[in-house]
């Protein structure tokens, strides 16, 4: 290769190189935020709702370009999203921990949380159960009875009927 190539590859390429560094200039200058003069040309001359149309564009970053990007996000799958959403059951594991352990609560406890655990209102209580006094026992006995209405009476009451 001759001298006066290279010399001329490498003014090319220092060329590029200007050219490439005016154009990251002037893609900087086009990010930033205009300032509210040069937003009122883009802005219609209706007068209501001027101000707003005059922050909505200042917000965006250059001229009607929105600030939203896709260029990182991660694509999910939606089988993904939905196992994340959906929760892991626990039922196996709790059932192993609870008939492992070997405790047992006693009835008065078990009440004591039914009661607790039962609504406020009559509807929602089973009714109380009434314990029935045993039967008393006469200390007569049939016959005694009998006796004792021959004597009183002359005869048996059940006998006259």
């Amino acid at each position: 290769m001759s001298a006066s190539m290279i010399r001329k590859g490498l003014e090319l390429l220092s060329d590029d190189i200007k050219d490439g560094s005016k154009k990251q200039k002037s893609a900087a200058k086009k990010k930033h935020t205009p300032s509210k003069a040069e937003l009122m040309g883009l802005v219609s001359s209706n007068r209501q709702g001027v101000s707003r149309q005059v922050r909505r564009l200042q917000g965006r970053l250059g001229p009607g370009k929105s600030k939203a990007t896709v260029k990182d996000k991660r694509i999910k799958s939606a089988v993904e999203e939905f196992r994340k959403k959906q929760g892991k059951s626990h039922l196996s594991s709790n059932l192993l921990y609870f008939l492992g352990t070997g405790f047992r609560a006693t009835d008065s406890d078990t009440m004591k949380i039914v009661n607790q655990n039962s609504g406020r209102q009559s509807r929602h209580r089973p009714d109380r159960t009434v314990k029935k006094a045993p039967e008393e026992k006469s200390v007569f006995t049939e016959d005694e009875f009998q006796q004792f209405q021959k004597e009183y009476f002359g005869r048996t009451v059940e006998e006259g009927n």
